[in-house]
């Protein structure tokens, strides 16, 4: 039998759905199982949809089958999370961190100018398409595995790059582990350097959980943070993403010829709508926003989103690159440790806050903000507690640094796209 004449397999809407939840199901079965996956915050959709598209592979390998899944359900819940992006975007917030919030934000997004043209400078030196080094740049270092396999798929279908979804995710996977590994190794030298001794490990624990400004267990990066949700409530928050996706439809249609907003993604509007709509209802008609409801609607929707671009991947295009992004990645980390010891340590006032930052920003500038706070609890409960660094870094790294990422993402791809 020659492979290549097997018709692929299509799945309609029901059953991508229902092999969406099993890929779910199975990641959550391996997190729970396997202590590294834990220990470096892999998400349940990331752990079980690898597996599966391991599992693809080998049959296309072996058999020439592939698998093809209703794409429009995909986007739906793709769009879903980023409008649970903006619509958790109250810039009321910015007040609790004030200035040194705002200093922190523009540092990291000085270094996805730099993440980026290092990128772009290394796939360029190795003879590739330089937006390949976008996806091995700030689309899945800073963005995660949401934004690339959102970008993956406009690479693909827009400027022709063969495996741009399977090279976001594989890189944003690196990202995850490699940031969980370098962060804290990097705070503790520079405290080390200070001088500083460890306190007595249950005065740092306690300080360290419950210290004030405290952010990350009311973002929607905290999947497994329970929250009480009425039906009323449940209904208000489809209700408002609804209208972002009713809005982004409408966008992206009426400027289709347009010759600079056609080639915005459809995302980017149903993002930007959230952010006015939030704000609007809260602050002009003091609607009390359940930001509860809106967390829980976008992690569902980003694992669904998420198992969906990882079942379909196909791993077997990558087999020319590998070698490339290996390099370009080592290339990435080392970057990423020399900016946050000499750059954002210093930048951020050369203290055990800033200290407490770098080991952040080395979470959020490769991986997610999940493992920018452990990397944080990693020398908190050490060496005692970090207010600071538990209010800036959550805020910065939940949703502020997304529409920075977003501009110099589309800056960038306007330079160098073909």
């Amino acid at each position: 039998m020659n492979p290549t004449t097997v018709e692929p397999i299509v799945l309609n809407g029901y059953y991508t759905l229902i092999a969406a939840t099993l890929v779910l199901l199975l990641g959550k079965f391996l997190v729970s199982r396997i202590k590294f996956l834990r220990d470096f915050n892999i998400p349940e959709p990331v752990a079980g949809g690898l597996l599966t598209a391991l599992l693809v592979t080998v049959l296309h390998a072996a058999f020439g089958l592939e698998f093809q899944i209703e794409k429009s359900l995909q986007d739906a819940f793709m769009l879903i999370f980023f409008a649970s992006i903006g619509l958790s975007a109250d810039f009321s917030r910015l007040k609790q961190g004030g200035l040194p919030l705002l200093v922190f934000l523009a540092l990291v997004s000085g270094f996805i100018v730099v993440q980026n043209a290092v990128g772009v400078g290394m796939a360029s030196a190795l003879g590739l398409d330089p937006l390949v080094g976008l996806i091995t740049g700030s689309i899945t270092l800073v963005g995660g595995h949401g934004t690339g396999a959102t970008y993956g798929d406009i690479l693909t279908k827009q400027y022709g790059i063969v495996g741009a979804s399977e090279m976001a995710i594989v890189s944003a996977t690196f990202g995850l582990v490699a940031g969980g590994l370098i962060g804290g190794p990097v705070a503790r030298r520079l405290v080390n350097n200070m001088g500083r001794k460890p306190v007595q490990e249950t005065t740092a624990k306690s300080t360290s959980a419950d210290a004030p400004g405290r952010y990350d267990d009311q973002t929607f990066e905290s999947a497994r943070h329970q929250r009480l949700i009425t039906a009323e409530s449940a209904v208000e928050t489809m209700a408002l993403f609804a209208a972002c996706l009713a809005f982004s439809a409408v966008m992206k249609g009426m400027f289709a010829e347009h010759e600079v907003l056609k080639k915005l993604p459809q995302f980017v509007w149903a993002l930007g709508f959230g952010v006015v709509l939030r704000n609007l209802l809260t602050t002009v008609f003091k609607f009390d926003m359940f930001d509860r409801a809106i967390d829980v609607f976008g992690n569902a929707s980003l694992s669904l989103f998420l198992a969906m671009a990882l079942m379909s991947m196909k791993l077997w295009q990558l087999s020319g690159m590998v070698g490339a992004m290996s390099a370009i990645l080592a290339v990435q980390t080392v970057v990423m440790i020399l900016f946050a010891y000499f750059v954002t340590f210093r930048v951020m006032g050369k203290n055990y806050d800033a200290a407490v930052l770098a080991a952040g920003h080395c979470g959020f500038g490769m991986g997610a903000t999940p493992t920018a706070v452990a990397n944080m609890q990693s020398i908190t409960n050490t060496f005692g507690a970090s207010h600071k660094a538990f209010l800036i870094v959550p805020l910065v790294g939940a949703f502020f640094i997304d529409f920075v990422n977003f501009a110099l993402i589309g800056v960038f791809m306007e330079m160098f796209g073909k």
